[in-house]
């Protein structure tokens, strides 16, 4: 098997990512998966102020910075300006589920014909590793020391079961901490695409990633993590896929 860097992959900057985490992994997926569609001539992506921001020099696409938690709205405007555009917007769990969610949310209900890839480490990772709506039960971060504790910190955000109401085209939550579940993300992330190439409206692909600076873990334990106890808390899998314009 012959493996090469995706053409629109930037190698002449430098990506700020910690060793270990997800993002630069995703962002080399969002490459392959546009490149096998051939459709990197119609990509922009919008990405957040947090750590997905060095997906600018990561990735060679025209790219829009967005407000933090704007993402998804900022995307669903460039798409209805630019329609002929596949509109890829990137936040974190943290925007997107917390100062976002009403983007996030409204964009669900209007099935807006855009892909948001949500990238999902369970915490606010370029601020210093506070809680974030997807913190897991019992999980200590910055700002739950002792665990996080639904009656102190109410309940834990799992976006499938927000959005399982709504018309949306298609969502989904893989992970990249193997090779397996990296092709898997991939498959869905191309599946999204199709989606919109064909109208059907809005797409969210959340992918599980390793955030080792924030977890205080090593790579391996990281992505050990993912395995045994993020993905459990948060099952991994197809949640809508409807067909059809709507």
């Amino acid at each position: 098997m012959n493996f090469s860097i995706p053409k629109d992959i930037e190698m002449s900057k430098q990506a700020s990512w910690c060793p270990g985490c997800g993002h630069g992994i995703v962002c080399r997926v969002i490459a392959e998966a546009v490149e096998e569609l051939g459709v990197s001539d119609k990509i922009i992506t919008v990405d957040d102020v947090a750590c997905g921001q060095f997906g600018q020099f990561a990735l060679k696409y025209n790219t829009i910075m967005s407000a933090h938690g704007r993402v998804v709205i900022t995307a669903a405007g460039v798409k209805r300006v630019r329609p002929e555009a596949l509109v890829i917007a990137r936040p974190g769990d943290g925007s997107a589920y917390s100062i976002g969610i009403e983007s996030t949310l409204y964009s669900a209900i209007r099935n807006e014909n855009i892909l948001t890839i949500v990238i999902n480490n369970s915490v606010f990772g370029m601020t210093g590793g506070q809680m974030s709506p997807t913190s897991l039960y019992g999980m200590k971060t910055a700002t739950s020391p002792a665990g996080r504790d639904i009656k102190h910190d109410g309940s834990m955000v799992d976006i499938a079961k927000i959005l399982a109401g709504t018309d949306m085209a298609y969502m989904a939550r893989c992970a990249v901490n193997t090779p397996a579940n990296t092709e898997k993300a991939k498959q869905a992330i191309k599946k999204a695409l199709k989606k919109n190439m064909n109208g059907e409206g809005f797409c969210l692909v959340e992918i599980l990633s390793m955030c080792p600076t924030n977890w205080n873990m090593s790579e391996v334990d990281a992505c050990n993590y993912v395995k045994n106890v993020q993905s459990k808390a948060l099952p991994l899998g197809e949640f809508i896929n409807r067909e059809g314009d709507r």
